[in-house]
């Protein structure tokens, strides 16, 4: 069966197989499609109980490699929304194993300027989307399953195993209210900002960020606290609903028709009625 071309598009982006298989599960009806320009693979599918299109994408790890893939992601497909969903560690004593934090911001850490005195940080940082934050926090309302935070997640281009590394140091120092580590979102927040997307980071703790790092991921939890991300990010798309006009380009195919005060935009879409207008010499009506 094939996917309806009128359904709005969301991307959902992952970093390791295990991800992507743990968002795969949810989504029916898939059709691999693959980027004309870069090769990029993705899944385009149904999701259930939600009006969406769902593309799935697995970008490997690295917020610079996530940043150029999502942005010609964006340019392909068009989406209205950008989540990206996987594991983290956490930095926190009371975010445990298999909770699932909700970004309400993403920090990019490595900025600043190095000088005689020490590293003067120079922060960046990206919110996560008011409307996919809204719909996070109605959707876990009736979730029976992992604890969800609502809390800044911290971006950095290094796997993090030492709780008292230089990095870690860096982070509590300078993000204290980060509690969670990951090596993806700043990427994907940055290249959904520049294209105007909502965008959201949605992250299961699959490990502390330290010396344990190892034998969690031997003891399963990077799957589980995949699957955990991935069904809070789900019940956070059959909560999201399309904004008037959307957020998509005009001419967009499939875009709902919009008012603009003294006309009606109906580019991308059918409209079934009369027409009432006034026809003036020279001119169309």
């Amino acid at each position: 069966m094939s996917v309806p071309e009128t359904k709005p598009t969301v991307l959902v982006l992952t970093a390791l197989a295990l991800e992507y298989a743990a968002v795969r599960a949810h989504v029916e009806e898939r059709q691999e499609r693959v980027h004309p320009g870069n090769g990029t693979f993705v899944e385009v599918g149904r999701l259930p109980g939600s009006p969406w299109q769902v593309a799935v994408a697995e970008l490997g790890e690295g917020a610079r490699n996530t940043a150029a893939l999502t942005a010609s992601l964006i340019g392909w497909l068009r989406p209205r929304a950008v989540l990206f969903v996987g594991v983290a560690g956490g930095l926190k004593e009371d975010v445990g194993l298999g909770d699932v934090v909700v970004g309400t911001k993403v920090y990019g850490i490595h900025g600043g300027k190095v000088t005689a005195a020490g590293l003067q940080v120079r922060p960046e940082a990206w919110s996560g989307s008011h409307a996919l934050l809204q719909a996070a926090r109605s959707a876990v309302r009736d979730m029976t399953g992992p604890r969800v935070h609502f809390k800044p997640v911290a971006t950095g281009d290094v796997v993090l195993a030492d709780a008292g590394s230089r990095i870690a140091r860096h982070v509590h120092e300078h993000y204290n209210d980060a509690v969670a580590f990951e090596m993806e979102g700043s990427g994907a927040a940055h290249a959904a900002h520049l294209e105007g997307r909502d965008a959201l980071v949605v992250r299961g703790v699959s490990d502390h960020a330290d010396a344990g790092k190892a034998a969690a991921d031997a003891g399963g939890w990077q799957e589980r606290a995949a699957a955990r991300a991935a069904a809070v990010a789900v019940a956070v798309l059959r909560k999201y609903r399309l904004r008037e006009g959307g957020s998509g380009g005009a001419g967009e195919e499939g875009a709902p028709a919009r008012y603009d005060g003294d006309h009606i935009d109906f580019r991308g879409g059918t409209f079934h009625g009369p027409v009432v207008g006034k026809r003036v010499e020279g001119e169309r009506p």
